[in-house]
């Protein structure tokens, strides 16, 4: 469920067909300016993000060049990314004195095109209010507007906005593929917070009526969810951001299922709905 951070030396931090979330795959390359990195993952759709600094990417003959606008931090301007087709060999090279990027993945069976996306094909919304504590924005790399291009797979970035506050609430869950009321997406997040010393938790409650689980997380720590209810917070006085991976089992588009229990909060959290309305 929780991943704290380590030295993952390129090597993926959740794997391919991984016990607890088999629809996706995470990795966090780290190289130096001239360094390459090279990869491929059969079965898998795969999206290049970098954290910070700029690469080249390369998918079979493919070229998209500088990718990646970043210096310091993720809160340091705008996400770009890569959508790399199922098994496609990639060859990524640092451009810049270092580079920290994310490789998000979902398992799919068909072979699709490459294509980039820069800083105004992003779908962006947010939500939420200070008085409730739910004020978030969320940034859509593969999203609403990719959805004809894109199997299976849907890669964000979300922050919460001012010091402290939950996001992920009302209470809901995606493990089960039950339509119109909810589908099966499998998912991780990686956590980032400013100051980078902050921290925050990771609510799980499998069950209605049931206590659940908490997990303390800070800088750099991964979260694997296959099921259950999972709000998360950050401590007052600190921002937090995760990045998020989705991965449907039978289809792209995200149905959410709020928890009965919190349910009555829909109606509290301004622009709700229009983050429901993203997640396709």
């Amino acid at each position: 469920m929780h991943i704290a951070p380590y030295d993952n030396q390129n090597k993926p931090i959740v794997g391919a067909d991984h016990d607890l979330v088999p629809l996706n795959y995470f990795n966090i390359v780290k190289l130096r300016k001239g360094e390459v990195f090279e990869y491929a993952v059969p079965g898998y759709e795969t999206c290049i993000v970098p954290a910070t600094g700029t690469v080249d990417v390369d998918v079979e003959g493919a070229a998209f060049a500088k990718l990646g606008n970043r210096t310091v931090d993720v809160w340091d301007g705008e996400p770009e990314g890569v959508y790399v087709p199922v098994g496609a060999r990639v060859r990524i090279t640092c451009l810049s004195d270092a580079t920290e990027t994310f490789i998000a993945g979902a398992k799919y069976d068909k072979v699709l095109e490459p294509f980039d996306v820069r800083a105004d094909g992003l779908d962006k919304v947010q939500y939420g209010s200070d008085d409730t504590k739910t004020h978030r924005k969320i940034k859509h790399i593969l999203g609403a507007s990719h959805h004809d291009k894109v199997g299976r797979l849907l890669v964000s970035e979300l922050y919460t906005v001012g010091q402290g506050g939950w996001s992920g609430f009302p209470s809901h869950k995606h493990d089960t593929d039950r339509l119109p009321e909810e589908t099966r997406h499998d998912e991780t997040y990686n956590f980032r917070f400013k100051p980078n010393y902050g921290s925050g938790v990771q609510m799980l409650q499998r069950e209605e009526g049931r206590a659940g689980d908490a997990y303390h997380i800070v800088d750099g720590s991964t979260i694997m969810i296959d099921k259950g209810y999972h709000p998360c917070a950050v401590l007052p006085g600190y921002e937090m951001y995760y990045f998020t991976i989705l991965g449907g089992l039978s289809q792209r588009s995200l149905k959410q299922y709020f928890q009965p229990t919190h349910a009555e909060q829909l109606h509290t959290i301004p622009g709700i709905m229009d983050m429901v309305a993203k997640f396709k």
